[in-house]
């Protein structure tokens, strides 16, 4: 399972690195906007839209490393309130709802990407094909799910761990 985790470890490495990337990108688009728009009155008409599709990046892929930390909002009264084991069942159950979860989504976004109508779209101002912008999503459903995946793994870990102990 340590070759599992450390995959983990590199895509979310890899994710990190992107985000700075296009965090920069989009920092240094806007400020160029502004200079172009307010010093030389010449602003980048293509620059909204740029922005937008570097912002949904920056979500989707944050989102994924969200999964990673396991960091997402959760309510856990229940859990709080169960025993250590059943805890632990309730914790290995709702990682793999949500995997298979994440994992239907990234396939239904990869069925929505390949379709004859999103590959033939082309964005307003850019003139780049939509579909790979629209690739964002069912790419970090996919890292997600591969998050998700190593969290169930360390779910499925926590709730052996009493049976081992007790042998």
């Amino acid at each position: 399972m340590r070759w599992f985790h450390a995959i983990d470890e590199r895509l979310a490495q890899a994710e990190r690195a992107l985000l700075i990337a296009v965090c920069a990108a989009l920092v240094l688009l806007m400020m160029a906007q502004v200079v172009l728009r307010y010093v030389f009155g010449a602003p980048l008409f293509w620059a909204e839209e740029a922005a937008v599709q570097l912002l949904v990046v920056m979500t989707l892929f944050g989102l994924s490393l969200l999964v990673h930390g396991r960091q997402l909002i959760a309510i856990d009264l229940l859990a709080r309130a169960l025993p250590r084991r059943l805890r632990d069942v309730l914790q290995v159950m709702l990682a793999a709802l949500m995997l298979a979860l994440l994992c239907f989504v990234a396939h239904l976004g990869w069925d929505w990407v390949q379709r004859p109508g999103v590959r033939l779209e082309v964005g307003a101002t850019l003139r780049l094909p939509r579909w790979i912008n629209y690739s964002a999503l069912p790419l970090a459903f996919a890292c997600m799910a591969w998050h998700q995946g190593a969290a169930l793994l360390h779910a499925l870990r926590a709730l052996a761990a009493p049976a081992r102990s007790g042998a």
